[in-house]
């Protein structure tokens, strides 16, 4: 949708809105937009750059007050969050508006973090370990806990969002704590075991209680605050109306689109879908899955139609969760767990009462080289050590984040100037049990190896890397994996 048509859909016609106090705000590009709830936009008002907030529904008075009430808190706190320049309404609409001035030469911490090396996201977490402590020394938690909701501007920290943040008077230590590792559960899983007792000693340098929270307890705490993040995210959130997806239901189909994706959606249906499956390039034809590569609005996509075989196939999926429905789901978790796949664009599901039938995946396609091609065909001994320690990252990434992929084939991974990245999500899983995900992470090790049975230079050169990664090399000896 266009910046106009979500505006209207919040019944604002116009980009230009006056304000009760006779000013007007002009909005230049909206940031985050809650449907139905909240629109948050980079606007221009009395000559100066600044950020709005404005409330819609019918708890709009409530959710604004609550926000400004945790801005009041942040700066009677000492604690440095963006001033708020104007609270009020629209003229002629009983929409609350807040007002808040643009911080100059800044970026949100996500931004920053992503174009960061290594050594600088180190810095940068340090520093938030010291602003997180100087919320709670003054009784504060900021519930939404996400690198987006901090502010970098040289050598400040700015804490965004006061909707999220809550005073106590006595605030606990286990409280304490277990808010610190919602922020921590935000950082990479490999990065976070490196840093974490650094970390921790920030922490405890800058709270009141000048004492390093338990090493083994945190680390049990992020993994768990981690697992439910990517639950409620990946297997809830992304199949409901939310700021990633719109939702659409029409014909005996149920749609979700990605709100940040470049194809414009309302006229796509699965019979167009269905053209394209038989007109443009076929990647994969098989009775219960059809796999092609297609152009859509000039957008190279690859589609994935889940087939029913006949009846009694029907009668057996149609209660189930769809592969697609698992594609979809899975590939917005590995894009929150920080791990590569093509970004995900629509899940169409036939649906008739509630029963599932045929669905349709639909992915960015990603013009790389799968695995087995990349290392046949590349000729820099140099680069193929590298590929090697990237994929074995990735495999150690996923062990200790308890995924499996469940069909490890050469094919199913792609290197991207040299960097993995997964495809065909429709087995994966993130598992609950310890002894499960042990299990089926040595089922991916050892159908990964297979593949380069036949390359004994290949195949010993990611052995010796998996024996130089894993702390713990029970995986690696189950799988029947030997340094000899």
């Amino acid at each position: 949708m266009t910046q106009q048509e979500i505006l209207r859909t919040f019944g604002l016609s116009s980009h230009q809105l006056a304000l009760s106090n006779g000013t007007q705000i002009e909005i230049e590009s909206l940031v985050r937009v809650v449907p139905g709830k909240r629109i948050v936009c980079r606007a221009q008002w009395c000559g100066q750059e600044v950020y709005a907030k404005l409330f819609f529904g019918h708890n709009a008075q409530r959710y604004c007050q609550r926000d400004k009430k945790g801005v009041d808190y942040l700066v009677q706190s000492n604690i440095p969050t963006p001033p708020l320049l104007f609270e009020g309404e629209l003229s002629s609409f009983d929409v609350p508006v807040l007002i808040f001035a643009a911080i100059q030469s800044s970026d949100n911490a996500e931004v920053v973090w992503l174009s960061s090396s290594n050594s600088q996201r180190f810095a940068i977490a340090l520093r938030l370990m010291k602003e997180v402590a100087r919320h709670h020394a003054a009784g504060l938690l900021q519930t939404d806990l996400y690198l987006k909701n901090f502010l970098v501007s040289g050598e400040l920290i700015y804490t965004l969002d006061g909707d999220g943040v809550r005073y106590y008077s006595t605030l606990s230590k286990q409280k304490a704590y277990a808010n610190l590792a919602t922020l921590l559960s935000k950082f990479d899983v490999l990065e976070i075991r490196d840093w974490l007792p650094d970390l921790l000693s920030a922490y405890a340098a800058s709270s009141r209680w000048q004492e390093r929270p338990d090493l083994n307890r945190t680390l049990k705490w992020i993994n768990l605050k981690r697992k439910q993040a990517a639950i409620d995210y990946a297997d809830k959130k992304v199949f409901r109306k939310c700021t990633d997806v719109e939702i659409q239901y029409s014909d005996g189909y149920f749609q979700a689109w990605a709100t940040q994706n470049p194809i414009e959606h309302s006229t796509i249906t699965a019979k167009t879908l269905d053209s394209l499956i038989d007109t443009q390039v076929r990647l994969k034809s098989g009775n219960t899955c059809t796999v092609t590569l297609a152009s859509i609005q000039g957008v190279e996509c690859v589609i994935k139609r889940y087939n029913i075989k006949g009846f009694w196939h029907r009668i057996e999926r149609a209660l189930r969760q769809t592969r697609a429905a698992t594609s979809w789901s899975n590939a917005h978790r590995l894009t929150l767990l920080g791990i590569n796949t093509p970004k995900p664009i629509a899940l169409i599901e036939n649906r008739h009462w509630g029963f599932r039938g045929k669905a349709y995946f639909i992915s960015e396609y990603l013009d790389a080289p799968d695995a087995a091609v990349f290392f046949s065909n590349e000729p820099d001994q140099s680069s193929i050590d590298d590929a090697v320690r990237h994929v074995v990252l990735l495999f150690y990434r996923m062990y200790l984040l308890k995924i499996s992929h469940g069909d490890m084939k050469a094919t199913n991974l792609k290197l991207f100037k040299g960097v993995p990245w997964l495809i065909d999500l429709d087995s994966m899983r993130q598992h609950h049990c310890d002894n499960f995900a042990l299990k089926a992470h040595v089922k991916d090790l050892k159908r990964f190896m297979k593949n380069w049975q036949d390359a004994p230079s290949l195949y010993n050169a990611f052995i010796q890397a998996f024996y130089a990664v894993y702390e713990d090399s029970s995986p690696l000896r189950l799988a029947g994996l030997s340094k000899n």
